[in-house]
């Protein structure tokens, strides 16, 4: 594993529109890595949300994704979490950016998986496969989230152990956290699986929950409408499959405009990238 490639000078003036500049890289493992870039000075979003990210291509346009924001609302940078694609448009030359490098970023954040989509609830369930954990790893770190929930459930799904490190490391380091170490204290269960790999946690998301797995190995009861609320993140497949799941214990899909029991990113950035 590399570790992080850092660069404090890195904070230079951007040569490209709507550029910033990426402060550090590290690579999870042959497939994932996560890197910050400066946050522009005018930039506010809500944690969950996504925006805009990419690289000039060869004809001279802009190359864009769709991309959740890893870091919470209250940090000076901004932080990404991204799959490799070899023959990907875009991954393909973005995971080969270094310190002192321009991104192109376009500073207007939006999104479904943000708590003001959601009613009122006791417990927060954070759904993910994959890379679909990168808005959850900004959620996991803002404080009004457990301001509003007693209890905040984060389901991670991956094929191997390797590719559950980055969330490993930032849900293990909150508790220390000085910023919101005292209040993530007792209200954060993290529940990784695999699915390839043997590991103590095995299965998908959607098996561990329509067979109560999941329910039984922490301690819950059953998710119900009234006390259960759910973010989903991960491809359309898992997003259709997760809703339906949801749907068979009671909850409703929610929105900015109408909030209920649950949400999806329907802007997940896929294996196509």
């Amino acid at each position: 594993m590399n570790e992080a490639l850092t660069m404090d000078a890195a904070r230079t003036k951007p040569h490209l529109p709507d550029a910033q500049v990426v402060t550090s890289v590290k690579h999870w493992t042959d497939r994932l890595f996560s890197f910050r870039v400066s946050r522009p000075a005018s930039l506010r979003f809500r944690s969950g949300e996504f925006v805009m990210i990419g690289l000039m291509g060869d004809n001279g346009k802009p190359l864009l994704r769709a991309y959740s924001i890893a870091s919470p609302s209250w940090d000076e940078e901004l932080e990404f979490y991204s799959i490799k694609v070899p023959d990907g448009p875009l991954t393909s030359r973005l995971q080969h950016i270094q310190p002192g490098d321009e991104i192109i970023l376009r500073p207007k954040p939006v999104g479904t998986l943000v708590v003001d989509a959601l009613l009122p609830g006791k417990r927060l369930w954070f759904l993910a496969t994959g890379t679909g954990l990168a808005p959850f790893a900004s959620l996991m770190r803002d404080p009004e989230v457990y301001e509003k929930f007693d209890q905040v459930i984060m389901m991670h799904t991956c094929r191997e152990v390797a590719e559950l490190e980055y969330g490993r490391q930032l849900v293990e380091g909150l508790e220390a956290d000085p910023l919101i170490g005292e209040t993530v204290q007792g209200k954060l269960r993290y529940y990784p699986t695999t699915t390839r790999e043997e590991f103590h946690h095995m299965g998908r998301v959607t098996d561990n929950l329509a067979s109560g797995k999941v329910f039984a190995d922490l301690g819950l009861p059953k998710m119900n409408p009234e006390e259960d609320r759910a973010m989903v993140c991960g491809s359309l497949a898992f997003n259709v499959d997760v809703k339906a799941i949801l749907e068979g214990f009671g909850l409703r899909e929610g929105a900015n405009s109408e909030p209920q029991e649950f949400v999806v990113e329907k802007a997940f950035v896929g294996d196509g990238i």
